[in-house]
Formats: structure tokens, C-alpha cells, sequence
């Protein structure tokens, strides 16, 4: 039957971008917290050279302030990408579920195929 091998293939395909889709998520948070740590080693440099952590400081290094928003827009990021993430992994494990059983019944049709 045409249909159910169209049917396999596409199954397979949409496993295929679901992967896609989760490994893109990963990599953008892991590039995400990479630049929020240098943010943060940035800081702490800026906070060393000028004696000043408390950011309510009026001399607290604007740089400082700067980078801790960007380290913090970041951070919000990352937990909104956990987020889509979530949702990648249950929409794969569903779309895996629906491949495997869109194989089996195109391996059941197969052997009633080679039976008759």
C-alpha cells in the first residue's frame, strides 16, 4: 500500500524535524548560559577594578549595570527556552509514537502482502 509507506516516510520525517527542532533549543540555551558566565566574569572584573559591588552604589560601574541586565535577559531567556524545550521533547516523544505505530502497521501489511 502507497499510503502507508507515504504515511511511514512522512511520520518519519516529522521525528526527524522534532530532533531537529529540540537539538536547536539545546543549542541556543547552551550558547545563552556561555555568554551569561562571561557576562558575569565581566562583572566581576568591572566590580574589582572599581572597589564597588553594591549595584545600588552611586559610582557602581555603569559597564556593571550594563552587563547585569544583559546577564539577566539572559538568564529570563533560558527559562523561557526550559520551557519550549519541554513542549520539543513531548511533542517528539509523540511524534515517535505515532511513527512507530504508522511502522507497524505498514510491517503488518507487508506480511499480509507476502502471505496472499
Amino acid at each position: 500500500m502507497k499510503s502507508r509507506e507515504s504515511l511511514v516516510r512522512l511520520k518519519g520525517f516529522q521525528v526527524t524535524e522534532k530532533r531537529r527542532q529540540l537539538q536547536q533549543l539545546q543549542s541556543m540555551m547552551a550558547e545563552f548560559e556561555r555568554m551569561a558566565g562571561e557576562l558575569e566574569a565581566q562583572i566581576g572584573i568591572e566590580e574589582k577594578k572599581s572597589g564597588i559591588t553594591d549595584q545600588n552604589h552611586f559610582a557602581y560601574p555603569t559597564f556593571a549595570k550594563a552587563a547585569r541586565q544583559r546577564a539577566d535577559n539572559l538568564q529570563v531567556s533560558i527559562r523561557e527556552l526550559k520551557v519550549q524545550q519541554e513542549a520539543a521533547e513531548l511533542a517528539l516523544e509523540e511524534a515517535e509514537s505515532e511513527y512507530q505505530k504508522a511502522a507497524a502497521l505498514e510491517e503488518r501489511d507487508g506480511n499480509m502482502r507476502a502471505r496472499a
